[in-house]
């Protein structure tokens, strides 16, 4: 389950060239000096590709791919179009431009299937993957490498096979399937090996090591991961060398050495900025803020933090993903396009006249009746824009408190508010990957909406802030931004009701939504809150009182209200509770923790 704060290790794979080992930077240099100084067309066309897939700057990849794709389609060359377009895909992927990667990619793809090259459609499949992957698109990424895997076993191309695996292993891992991800890094690991292929062995031994390091065997995970950044700084692969970096830190953190974790984060910080890459500039950021956050640092903690949401939204925002999507199915639709012209190429002349004159109609109809309703916009306008602008203020008061809103209408910004005492609760629904697995997409989405609309009506009937909802898991908090003397009553009192209403769906079981358990979570003490974002604004709430109320609630049980000492000493003369004992938590002291059974004297709120 994602928490608060999480962690994003991995990479994916970037060599998805024709089987060459990377050329040395001063070789590189040459054959451009070569390139410029003039040679034949079909010389600058290997020496174009080349240039595109060695270079370790986004730009030079880009703009040496620009020219490939020109002088490829000059020279009517299906191959080098191909590759072209693949290479402009990879850049744009490395400097963060998602969108126009995927397009990029999705060209390629079309030429390949048009062309019969089966082995450029395999290899063009896993560069798609890697973008959902990126994208945090699982269920696309894993389609589009296993499409890859299938393709790429009946050529020749046993390099790219294995980078399949790879980096299918690595969405795996992004998801914390480890024993997934093992399986598919043994495969590519086995066929790096009989290809004697370097680079290909060192990211195995580094997506190992992380694997290692989330399985706590850190000496072994530290060994691996310096192993494939030693071999990986002779190709100057700085891609996968800030990521593990970033990685680094997390070994050093766990043993308890801050200095040295955070010299590992600034590094890759340092390392991705100069090169351009956003997604590891992100994940760097994180990684700081995390770091200067269990050390209480919590000014250098929020900076870092918000460095992190910008380069992240950079990467993945909503415009972005949907645009995506209108690019998927483009492409999906000139491939269903291509059978179809296949199997109806005698009637098409035909066809294209009806569908012609139909057409021409409808835009006819379309702007009669666009003038006329331009015709009543116009009348309507004022009234309109009134109503919008009511509209967003609403909007707005429905994302942050009423307080905070009104502050950020007044001044255009927010200033963080530390507050002593709040009591935080967390949710989530036990097993629910394989849960989410077996479940319609519709269903699924029916299911989380119909559970949090009943979670958000009892945090209101409570006067508690709903903080955020993460995946399957529920953030609220109790006594921000007005404190309260009975904030822990509050929340322990909306546990109780989510805990009775969540059973009740569970005994009813009468097919209206799915039944799953619920495990909670609630511990109290002081936070930041604030909000972050100059364009998409979130109220949130920073602070070790938040991480231990994520870790409580991940210590829970299913149908359970766990809480911390913290707010067993607030509320005991109220509710009945049951001592645990005391549990050792991940990068914190221990904490005595009880569940609560029930409420001694009732009396509604």
């Amino acid at each position: 389950m994602v928490r608060l704060l999480f962690d994003k290790c991995g990479f994916v794979l970037c060599i998805l060239f024709a089987g060459i080992l990377p050329v040395t930077g001063q070789n590189l240099d040459s054959l451009a000096r070569v390139y410029h100084q003039g040679v034949p067309d079909d010389q600058a066309l290997s020496i174009l590709e080349t240039l595109a897939e060695e270079s370790t700057e986004n730009e030079s990849i880009i703009q040496y791919a620009d020219k490939l794709i020109e002088l490829s389609e000059r020279l009517d060359s299906v191959r080098y179009q191909i590759a072209g377009y693949l290479q402009k895909g990879n850049g744009l992927r490395l400097k963060g431009d998602m969108r126009d990667a995927l397009d990029n990619y999705f060209k390629a793809a079309n030429l390949a299937v048009q062309n019969n090259r089966s082995r450029d459609h395999g290899l063009v499949n896993i560069a798609i993957a890697d973008v959902y992957s990126i994208m945090e698109n699982h269920d696309r990424a894993i389609e589009y490498y296993r499409e890859a895997i299938r393709i790429l076993r009946t050529v020749d191309d046993s390099q790219n096979l294995a980078s399949a695996y790879l980096n299918a292993g690595d969405d795996f891992f992004h998801h914390n399937e480890l024993d997934s991800a093992l399986k598919y890094y043994e495969i590519s690991g086995t066929i790096f090996e009989a290809i004697d292929y370097e680079l290909g062995v060192a990211y195995n031994l580094g997506n190992r090591g992380m694997v290692l390091a989330k399985q706590d065997n850190q000496p072994e995970a530290e060994e691996k991961i310096m192993q494939a950044v030693s071999i990986m700084e002779k190709y100057e692969d700085y891609y996968a060398i800030s990521v593990y970096l970033t990685f680094m830190a997390d070994i050093y953190r766990e043993k308890g050495e801050f200095s040295k974790a955070v010299a590992f984060a600034k590094e890759s910080l340092d390392l991705a900025t100069r090169h351009g890459l956003k997604e590891q500039i992100s994940d760097a950021n994180l990684k700081l803020s995390e770091l200067y956050e269990s050390k209480g640092e919590l000014n250098s903690a929020l900076d870092y933090y918000k460095e992190f949401v910008r380069y992240r939204d950079s990467v993945i925002n909503v415009s972005s993903i949907q645009q995506m999507a209108n690019i998927q199915a483009d492409y999906e639709i000139s491939q269903k396009q291509m059978e179809v012209d296949l199997l109806n190429a005698q009637k098409k002349n035909q066809r294209l006249i009806t569908i012609s004159i139909g057409i021409a109609l409808i835009l006819i109809a379309l702007l009669a009746v666009g003038l006329y309703r331009r015709f009543l916009f116009i009348r309507r306008m004022n009234d309109v824009i009134e109503k919008e602008k009511a509209r967003s203020d609403e909007l707005l008061y429905n994302i942050l408190p009423k307080e905070t809103a009104a502050e950020l209408k007044s001044h255009g910004k927010v200033k963080a508010k530390r507050f002593d005492q709040v009591t935080v609760l967390f949710t989530d629904f036990k097993n629910f990957t394989p849960f989410a697995e077996n479940l319609p997409p519709e269903k699924l989405v029916e299911t989380v909406d119909y559970y949090f609309s009943r979670f958000d009506e009892i945090m209101e009937k409570y006067g508690i802030e709903k903080i955020k909802t993460i995946g399957d898991a529920y953030m609220a908090a109790s006594g921000l931004p007005y404190p309260t003397d009975d904030h822990a009553y509050r929340m322990v009192r909306a546990a109780l009701e989510i805990r009775d209403l969540v059973q009740r769906i569970k005994n009813q079981d009468n097919g209206a939504v799915a039944p799953i358990d619920i495990r909670i979570g609630i511990n109290t003490g002081p936070i930041v809150a604030g909000v972050v974002g100059t364009k998409k604004f979130a109220y949130d709430i920073w602070g070790n009182t938040v991480n231990i109320a994520a870790r409580v609630e991940s210590n829970s049980e299913a149908g359970r209200i766990n809480i911390s000492e913290s707010t067993y000493r607030l509320i005991q003369d109220e509710f009945i509770c049951e001592y645990r004992g005391e549990v050792r938590l991940k990068n914190s002291d221990p904490v005595n923790m009880y569940f609560v059974k029930g409420i001694k004297n009732p009396v509604e709120v």
